[in-house]
């Protein structure tokens, strides 16, 4: 079976247009998409959240508050107003009435708003190993889990370093293991307990510039092809931090080593320590 579960999510910059709607129709509103990759559901749809907008933290029951009417209708925030009405308590089939979105969807998001209720009943001083393992298990990210505790994203991985919980690398199996198959998509994930590679070191790391918006598109992820071309001209191995399927930098053959990840703090950092490389290029 294959082991992985990919989430992609379109991402609509809507804010910049007063008059046009929301809601989803026959005319074109994604201006770019992004690609996440997890070993289970909520891992998956977490990250991807995440990517299609820098500003939220994940599956977030506190951005919106619940409207009925915003649950009918699908458009780019109702992820959000579904979150919202899971903390307040609604059931998965009063949301499967409204929403229409498969109970199966429902359950997963479920588990992410069931855990945020056992993450706020926690505090800082009294967090376990199990605890913070299993929320990285389905997605938090450090940030999410911080504002949830009510302490520090540093904090947080300070102490998540202190339990030795930290994301393995992954690499994409497109053949469910039937023969033996390397591809380059690796991922990070906290489901697992060994590394698919070796680390030998002497790579330089490359920055993408995430997913098209109005204003940043193919033409600044040009730049990174640019810049791993030079590299492997030079003679350097390269490794490529990038979540946009779209685009050129993230072609299986443009870098040794490509991982479908977010590019933030925590992300990038943990890529880092597992990498251990040469040099670092933000793009």
């Amino acid at each position: 079976s294959l082991d992985y579960c990919v989430v992609k999510i379109p991402r609509w910059d809507l804010a910049k247009f007063n008059r046009v709607s929301t809601k989803i129709g026959s005319s074109m509103k994604s201006v770019g998409e992004v690609m996440s990759i997890g070993r289970n559901f909520e891992e998956a749809f977490q990250k991807a959240l995440r990517m299609v907008d820098e500003n939220v933290n994940g599956f977030d029951p506190n951005i919106k508050s619940v409207n009925e009417n915003e649950l009918c209708e699908p458009t780019d925030k109702r992820m959000f107003f579904l979150a919202a009405a899971l903390k307040q308590g609604y059931t998965v089939d009063k949301l499967y009435e409204l929403t229409k979105i498969d109970q199966w969807f429902l359950e997963k998001f479920k588990n992410i708003i069931d855990y945020y209720k056992t993450l706020e009943s926690t505090n800082s001083s009294s967090i376990t190993s199990d605890i913070l393992k299993k929320a990285k298990k389905i997605g938090f990210s450090d940030k999410q889990i911080a504002a949830a505790i009510k302490s520090t994203e540093l904090a947080v991985r300070k102490l998540r370093e202190e339990y030795h919980i930290t994301p393995f690398v992954k690499q994409i199996d497109t053949v469910a293991a039937e023969w033996p198959a390397s591809t380059n998509y690796l991922y990070l994930t906290y489901n697992g307990n060994t590394h698919d590679l070796q680390f030998p070191g002497e790579y330089t790391m490359v920055l993408g510039s995430g997913v098209y918006r109005i204003g940043s598109s193919v033409e600044f992820d040009w730049c990174a092809v640019g810049c791993l071309r030079e590299l492997r001209n030079q003679g350097k191995k390269t490794v490529m931090v990038n979540y946009n399927p779209e685009t050129v930098s993230t072609d299986y053959d443009m870098s040794d080593r490509l991982y479908f990840e977010e590019i933030s703090f925590e992300v990038v950092m943990d890529i880092y320590n597992i990498e251990r490389p040469d040099g670092i290029i933000l793009s």
